[in-house]
């Protein structure tokens, strides 16, 4: 299993599509909008909720998706002629894999592992939309966030289960071609152009499921903000000193089976993205006299969102499941935080899901999901500071985007 996170780690970013977290962890899931809370299907599901390592049985899933993003930036009314449309899509292609495995001890009593990448976020514009202001070569950021998650669940009644996770954190993190902004860094020799920063980070995941009828299950998980090691060499960039923990997240969900052969579901989820100040401070912390890297220093100024995802499986035979979902989430980026967002344009919100599952001879299972992350468009307000160095960048607007693809597939095995 080291060997696989080994090969996991090394793994590209790719925008991610809940803010920057995954839609969804494990195929099936992906499959069915992200859902999961209280519809565990395979060795991934203590992803969403340990208390799934209980309820899926003895597996070994093994996965890769494949995401396509298009995101890039508009500049409009800028005063040094910045003025154009920019793409960040210098890298097209990602790749993504993933492995769970579970093992049921006793009757009660299951433990398992989840290695994952739990979100990230990668931008390359080739034609760098700061150069009107004075930076040079490309620009964009590479974050990668990826977990091994051991887990461990009990039944603690006929019908109910509890689990716990523990998150072990995985980020590496790149910025290039910021030049300009190292004027207003409390660290400016570590802004910008610094290569390849590496950071290690522990929480835990809790969650319950319950049968509440033969029909009705419902399930909820709780994530603690996972405490990461701080990235050194942006620690310029990142307020307190290059401090970029990952946000706590928490979420219900419910589970009807409507026949034997169809089950709804659906998931509430929520993130926390203001709780972790490189994410969630704005550009408003600058103004009122704190740099980038400091104590209250500014980030993206994302907001915390909450996604609602609900979607359906129908067992066509018994060899053959197929599963759709959709998914909407509120905006993290407000319009006045879209200058800085040109490099985090993470703003998608709406997702269509379409899968399904092949049982081939007795134990395998081989199983697609595809996801369409609908372009979303957040236009600037205010977004870029009026007047000239040092002071500002010439005021105007700037319009950020994203869209996606999500390709997914998955081989299990039921041990």
């Amino acid at each position: 299993m080291a060997a696989a996170f080994g090969a996991t780690a090394i793994a590209p970013s790719a925008h991610a599509t809940d803010g920057y977290f995954a839609h969804g962890y494990g195929v099936k899931s992906q499959g069915i909008a992200g859902v999961g809370i209280a519809l565990p299907q395979d060795g991934l599901a203590a992803a969403t909720n340990p208390a799934g390592t209980g309820l899926v049985g003895n597996r070994l899933d093994v996965g890769l998706t494949w995401f396509a993003p298009k995101r890039g930036a508009e500049i409009q009314g800028n005063a040094f002629g910045a003025d154009q449309s920019y793409s960040g899509d210098g890298t097209k292609n990602f790749f993504i894999p993933e492995i769970g495995y579970t093992r049921q001890l006793n009757d009660r009593a299951a433990v398992g592992i989840a290695v994952y990448g739990n979100g990230g976020l990668n931008t390359e514009y080739s034609d760098n939309p700061f150069q009107r202001f004075g930076a040079s070569g490309t620009a964009g950021v590479d974050l990668v966030q990826l977990f091994i998650s051991p887990s461990a669940s009990y039944r603690v009644a006929e019908k109910h289960t509890l689990g716990i996770a523990l998150n072990v954190a995985y980020q590496r993190f790149e910025a290039k071609g910021l030049g300009p902004f190292t004027a207003f860094s409390s660290a400016p020799n570590n802004f910008t152009n610094q290569g390849t920063d590496d950071a290690f980070g522990f929480g835990v995941r809790v969650g319950w499921i319950g049968e509440i009828t033969p029909e009705l299950t419902l399930g909820a998980t709780w994530a603690s903000k996972t405490k990461s090691q701080k990235f050194d060499k942006y620690k310029g960039l990142f307020a307190d000193g290059g401090s970029f923990d990952i946000p706590s997240n928490y979420g219900v969900g419910a589970a009807y089976r409507l026949t034997p052969a169809l089950v709804i579901s659906g998931d509430v989820k929520r993130i926390e993205y203001s709780g972790v100040d490189a994410v969630g401070n704005g550009l408003a912390n600058l103004l009122a006299g704190n740099a980038f890297g400091s104590t209250n220093g500014p980030g993206f100024g994302w907001r915390d969102i909450t996604i609602f995802k609900i979607g359906a499986a129908y067992d066509v035979t018994e060899r053959f499941t197929v599963r759709g979902g959709f998914s909407h989430g509120t905006q993290p980026i407000p319009a006045s935080e879209t200058f800085l967002n040109i490099l985090a344009p993470g703003v998608i919100r709406n997702h269509l899901s379409l899968g399904g599952t092949w049982k081939v001879g007795s134990s395998g299972e081989l199983s697609v999901a595809y996801t369409h992350g609908f372009k979303e468009t957040v236009n600037g307000s205010g977004s870029i500071p009026p007047g000239f160095p040092p002071a500002g960048f010439g005021g105007g607007e700037a319009n950020i985007h994203l869209e996606q693809n999500i390709l997914g597939v998955a081989y299990g095995w039921r041990l």
